[in-house]
């Protein structure tokens, strides 16, 4: 709610007891749209009254399905670009036609994806809400825009949470502390699916620790003969270690090579096996979860699972785990952190990730499961 004081301040000021229904685009990756979650809910908790609808890919949908302020989730199926330029085009514009039935009055844009702004002309809303790019100062983008709030100045200084919710403080809305946890609902077949994939394993309910030691970049990936000495300490130990990757050749090919030979009672290999929705119930009944930064780092903020995580050439302050229960690993020792490029050189192999050694992250762990 905008107080009275503050309302006379705001350019184009939103009236939200006149809104209706409210669109968020949201077409980035699968932890990128996690992190929109608390915009949903921030604006259901702010207005309950409003009909709230999400634009995602289809393969991010699992992200935000079963969110409780979520009334509808449309999709953009990537796989439209290989059925031709004429049947992608009609798709598309079917989409379009769908979204314009929808009568929306706000539509919100968080990223710098055109699309949103096509959206927000086609649709008639009236207001526009999207960050103020620099690649994104054109007039047709300001028109759709008028509201657009500032990004940071510099890399690496807010995380990505706070930058979407800043959306929502430009239109006047006072974003408390309850707004901001991210929000992934699952349900009892997520969980079902999980518990027969453990059936027969060593692994039970808060008693095993998930390892995901992928990414889809390479070069957010650690060196494959520590994560295999990081687990065989942790067997050793008496840990159940369960592995989990994506269902990717290259992913599947890098975990053969961190297990190559390695068999052990306590060792669950779920590699390929899971669903994103699957892995969520599973690290969400873990008493651990291990990973770079990729979306199952996401997940277990969201599930309010501990995790312990490795950050190279990526941003950790962007990008860290949303919650109060991670912690981060990153180089001390290599200033050019966080630099973003695809490995040193573009050689896909982070220096400053590479160089972490497997006593600092056996220590982190350690730390981690004393808490618990």
């Amino acid at each position: 709610m905008i107080t009275p004081w503050l309302e006379q301040y705001l350019p184009n000021p939103i009236d939200w007891k006149k809104i209706n229904r409210v669109l968020v685009v949201k077409l980035r990756h699968h932890g990128d749209v996690l992190l929109s979650s608390p915009v949903f809910q921030a604006l259901k908790n702010h207005h309950p009254h409003l009909q709230i609808d999400a634009l995602v890919y289809q393969d991010t949908a699992p992200m935000l399905k079963e969110h409780p302020a979520i009334e509808q989730l449309f999709c953009i199926d990537k796989k439209w670009k290989k059925l031709g330029p004429i049947k992608s085009v009609v798709k598309e514009y079917s989409l379009l036609k769908q979204l314009k039935k929808q009568q929306y009055d706000v539509v919100i844009n968080l990223t710098e994806s055109r699309r949103g702004a096509w959206i927000k002309m086609f649709t008639g809303a009236k207001f526009g809400i999207a960050g103020n790019y620099k690649n994104r100062q054109d007039k047709s983008w300001k028109k759709a825009f008028p509201l657009r709030y500032p990004l940071p100045r510099f890399g690496n200084t807010r995380h990505t949470v706070e930058v979407h919710l800043d959306a929502l403080r430009k239109a006047g809305i006072q974003v408390q502390q309850q707004d901001k946890p991210l929000v992934l609902k699952l349900d009892q077949q997520d969980y079902e699916k999980c518990y027969q994939l453990l059936e027969s394993t060593t692994a039970t309910d808060g008693k095993y620790i998930v390892m995901h030691p992928t990414s889809r970049w390479l070069f957010k990936t650690w060196r494959l003969d520590k994560y295999r000495e990081l687990i065989e300490r942790l067997l050793e130990k008496g840990e159940t270690v369960v592995i989990s990757a994506a269902p990717d050749e290259v992913e599947m090919s890098l975990v053969n090579h961190i297990l190559d030979g390695l068999e052990h009672s306590n060792l669950v290999r779920l590699e390929g096996k899971l669903s994103l929705r699957s892995l969520a119930a599973l690290v969400d009944k873990a008493k651990l979860m291990i990973g770079v930064d990729s979306v199952p780092m996401h997940i277990a903020a969201a599930m309010n699972t501990p995790s312990v995580s490795l950050f190279g050439p990526s941003g950790n302050i962007e990008w860290a785990p949303w919650n109060d229960n991670a912690t981060v690993i990153t180089s001390q020792t290599h200033t050019c952190r966080p630099c973003g490029y695809d490995g040193c050189g573009s050689g896909k192999i982070s220096e400053c990730l590479a160089t972490i050694d497997v006593d600092t992250v056996y220590k982190a762990i350690q730390q981690q499961l004393e808490k618990a």
